[in-house]
């Protein structure tokens, strides 16, 4: 489960509309910096940022690093365009990160949004966005503080220490169906499976239902304009899940127990409902987050660790035939993954109330402020030569999963998600590589052009035997 600095975008573009006279941004280089020319190409030239900086196209999607880096050099705040054409301010340095994931003045509610934001950004339609849009993402205190108390217990790390033996299993089983030797795609075949499975469990859905859960509805949080022709399946997708959502309340209030001391979370969330804690939309809501937000991150951050590793070969060795002998390497090797390349790249809106100053830049009231979670992490100053992959990087203290009263509270759970998956695939894997195929290497991934998110939909991989 994600809720706001490190999930995807559950109903909302995040953008503003606000337009501005353009500028140069200066470019300056600062010592011990890595020298350009070794650096990934960046699709603008030297000494200049655009005003608005685009954050779209694939050769942005596939690798922004170079581009965050020039825009850290330039300045801690920019303005971004999506590919809406609408936009935003963007924090990218890791200390001013820092500084606005815990700003007070930032707040998440929709009501913040000016009329520019209302009037450009792509918001779920109604009824929906009133019946699905209320969830922890959306909330400022003391609502948000309620409603996420209500989820904390089943995230916690003792409990998801405690499921590990039972992860493993799911994984396990997964790995079991790939093909014996050659190869397969990775999404298909385990990461769009497995934290699925793992959520289930974790929240009780009843497997009669998690069975019929369509992985296309989680499509919802890419809303469409009302001209678009991709329209009539949108609204199809949120009818669907709506009735799934409805069909899964039904179902945990007819067998909940309220006497029961090991309550799941999905009963409990219906209790508090009944309780009158939690409006039904509220309720809704929350099981949409629950469904939709708590697996698709993961997912991704699955693939691009794995393509991390791949494009690593000696540390994928070097993890997979040491990791059994060093108890903390496997951990640490996951926390730098994460730094290294988050499917979390960007977190979703925060709006001031009026005018305000932000590192010396003026930002209108009911404008949206991003931050790059990704750009963050990359910063040299936080993290020494930070674009290099070192699994033995201590501190680590990356803003994967946010920071403040939004730090995602199911932080726990994908880190031994992410443990199991990557050590099972790297164990039961060997000789894992790249598939050889034409149009099937790393370089030609195609990445999901979400707004936030980072990811791939397919992960083409050969391998010498499954173990």
């Amino acid at each position: 489960m994600t809720d706001t600095d490190t999930g995807v975008d559950t109903g909302t573009v995040p953008d503003t509309g606000t337009v501005h006279e353009s500028r140069t941004v200066d470019d300056p280089t600062p010592a011990g910096a890595p020298d350009p020319a070794d650096a990934p190409r960046c699709p603008f030239g030297p000494g200049q940022l655009p005003d608005p900086v685009p954050l779209y196209g694939p050769e942005y999607k596939s690798d922004p690093y170079p581009l965050y880096r020039r825009m850290r050099e330039a300045g801690p705040i920019h303005r971004v365009e999506f590919p809406s054409g609408i936009h935003a301010w963007l924090v990218t340095g890791y200390q001013a990160a820092h500084e606005t994931l815990n700003d007070p003045r930032l707040g998440k509610n929709h009501a913040l949004g000016n009329a520019n934001w209302r009037a450009l950004a792509s918001i779920m339609p109604e009824p929906q966005h009133s019946q699905l849009q209320v969830h922890l993402l959306h909330q400022d205190p003391p609502k948000h503080t309620t409603m996420r108390r209500l989820v904390l217990d089943a995230f916690a790390p003792r409990r998801v220490e405690s499921l590990r033996p039972r992860l493993q299993e799911l994984a396990d089983a997964l790995v079991d169906e790939l093909p014996t030797t050659g190869g397969a795609d990775l999404v298909a075949g385990f990461a769009a499976h497995y934290p699925f499975r793992v959520l289930a469990e974790v929240i009780g859905l009843p497997q009669e239902l998690a069975v019929r859960f369509d992985r296309d509805w989680g499509k919802v949080v890419q809303p469409v304009g009302p001209h678009d022709p991709g329209r009539p399946a949108y609204e199809a997708r949120l009818r669907g899940l709506q009735t799934y959502i409805a069909d899964v309340v039904a179902h945990k209030r007819a067998h909940h127990d309220p006497d029961a001391t090991d309550s799941d979370l999905l009963g409990r969330l219906v209790a508090a409902h009944d309780a009158g804690e939690l409006s039904r939309e509220e309720l809704d809501s929350m099981v949409f987050q629950l469904l939709v937000a708590g697996q698709e991150p993961v997912t991704n951050q699955i693939t691009t660790m794995l393509i991390t590793l791949l494009r690593h070969p000696e540390q994928l060795t070097r993890l997979r035939e040491g990791h059994a002998g060093d108890p903390g390497l496997l951990a640490r090797a996951v926390e730098e993954l994460l730094r290294h390349d988050a499917a979390f790249e960007l977190t979703t809106w925060r709006f001031f109330a009026a005018d305000s100053d932000l590192f010396g830049t003026t930002v209108p009231a009911g404008d949206s402020v991003i931050v790059s979670l990704c750009a963050a992490n990359r910063d040299d100053e936080q993290f020494p030569q930070a674009d290099r992959l070192d699994l033995d990087r201590t501190p680590n203290a990356h803003l994967a999963f946010g920071h403040g009263i939004h730090y995602c509270p199911g932080a726990a759970l994908a880190r031994a998600e992410l443990q199991v998956a990557i050590a099972t695939l790297l164990t039961r894997l060997p000789g894992l590589r790249p598939a050889e195929a034409p149009g099937d290497g790393l370089d030609e991934l195609g990445w999901i052009p979400a707004v936030l998110a980072r990811g791939v939909n397919r992960l083409p991989v050969a391998y010498d035997r499954r173990a």
